[in-house]
């Protein structure tokens, strides 16, 4: 709790988004914090019909007759999980920008301890104790006032603090990805973990509150609930992450090999690159090192799975636009194009022959002795105009700034 709340990294930026990455953006930047108020204006009003700006109801989870909390929240978390999931499959949210807070094991434990024994003292914990404020609850109001003073204690005593607060470092982790299984496994074991708990608190209940033969009240709605959920738990096998499909499909050589790709010759993409074609865009798939040695006119330096995060959606779905995939050889562009149109972009082009061939044919043309057509003479005279006129393009582009340069979105930052 305490990195969760004190973490440096839980301030944000001028112009970050706050809202989900979703994709495209379906919510701008000016709307962003009216959606946000709202959303909070709805969240507070769910919260205090729910019962949490109540002490009582609150404090009755550590004593076993209501376990309102741990239904809410737990619901709460497996209904975000399998959103996400889903929205993430659809290719409607961008997983990678999500903001992961990062573990600090040792001041989570005692965080944590810090918080259980504060809601059990006081009835409330940081989130409920502002809701039942704002509807006039005066403990409540005294327990935000203690919670303004450890804040205030905290900073303070930073210096004292750090220690325990850097120690133990896990970083940005995911709990699947720690116990070494799938997504959508982790989500149905989480699904069925719910339904479990739901089941074992209704027996404590049952027997803490004595109420009189409760199995015949709660059995048949126990029994289709858990039905429904576990019907939807096992949806997510149905709905693999995005990404890894995708990645996975680009790197299986058969299918990049007989897949349907649009291919520009040299010759072609070095004529619309003299005549200035605003209708091109060259997206090169090299190392970055690469890329500054030697970038073409016009050409953005991305990673394939770059091609699957946010900031693709924005370049990759200009109008009218044709996007020419390079790489120092064929087969990585194609890769990068499987990858691209598994995505749903269109209008991709792959660089015939790579930059190996354009760098032959093109940037290092030598005209051979013997022409035997009229033909070949034209084709060896524009490419000996063309690898003059590029070069000096490319020295020009060298002294301009990457257009992709500093428009990279950002994780989204955010928390309850």
């Amino acid at each position: 709790m305490l990195s969760l709340i004190f973490s440096e990294n839980f301030g944000y930026k001028k112009g970050e988004k706050i809202m989900g990455p979703l994709v495209p953006d379906v919510i701008g930047n000016e709307l962003n914090y009216v959606v946000a108020i709202l959303i909070g204006i709805a969240f507070g009003f769910v919260l205090e019909q729910a019962g949490f700006s109540t002490s009582k109801k609150l404090v009755g989870l550590f004593y076993g007759y209501d376990f309102t909390v741990l239904r809410v929240f737990f619901t709460a978390g497996v209904t975000a999980m399998l959103g996400v999931v889903a929205l993430g499959h659809w290719g409607l949210l961008d997983l990678s920008l999500i903001y992961i807070n990062p573990t600090f094991l040792w001041s989570a434990v005692v965080g944590g301890l810090i918080m259980g024994l504060g809601f059990v003292i006081g009835g409330f914990c940081p989130g409920t104790s502002i809701c039942a404020a704002a509807i006039g609850k005066i403990d409540a109001m005294y327990f935000v006032g203690g919670s303004f003073i450890g804040v205030f204690i905290f900073a303070e005593g930073y210096p004292a603090f750090e220690g325990l607060y850097k120690a133990a470092s896990w970083g940005n982790v995911r709990v699947f990805d720690t116990l070494g299984m799938s997504q959508s496994l982790f989500a149905f074991l989480l699904t069925f973990a719910a339904v479990g708990t739901f089941w074992g608190i209704t027996i404590i209940e049952n027997k803490v509150n004595r109420r009189p033969n409760p199995k015949l009240k709660t059995i048949p709605l126990y029994l289709g609930l858990t039905a429904i959920a576990l019907v939807i738990g096992l949806s997510a096998f149905i709905m693999p992450d995005r990404r890894e499909q995708i990645l996975k499909q680009s790197n299986d050589i058969r299918l990049v090999g007989s897949y349907p790709v649009k291919i520009m010759t040299a010759d072609e993409l070095a004529f619309r690159i003299i005549d200035e074609d605003k209708k091109l865009s060259i997206i090169d798939f090299r190392s970055v090192k690469g890329f500054n040695s030697l970038s073409l006119p016009q050409s953005i330096n991305m990673t394939i799975t770059g091609l699957l995060e946010k900031d693709a959606n924005k370049l990759l779905t200009i109008k009218h636009r044709k996007y020419v995939f390079v790489a120092e050889d064929e087969l990585t562009a194609r890769k990068a194009a499987v990858a691209a149109m598994e995505s749903g972009f269109s209008n991709i082009y792959v660089l015939e022959g790579g930059l190996n061939k354009f760098r032959q044919d093109i940037l290092g043309f030598t005209a051979p002795q013997y022409i035997s057509n009229l033909r070949e003479a034209d084709t060896y005279r524009f490419r000996t105009k063309a690898s003059r006129l590029i070069a000096d393009m490319i020295q020009k582009a060298k002294q301009k700034q990457n257009p992709n340069e500093g428009k990279k979105s950002k994780r989204v930052i955010g928390g309850c």
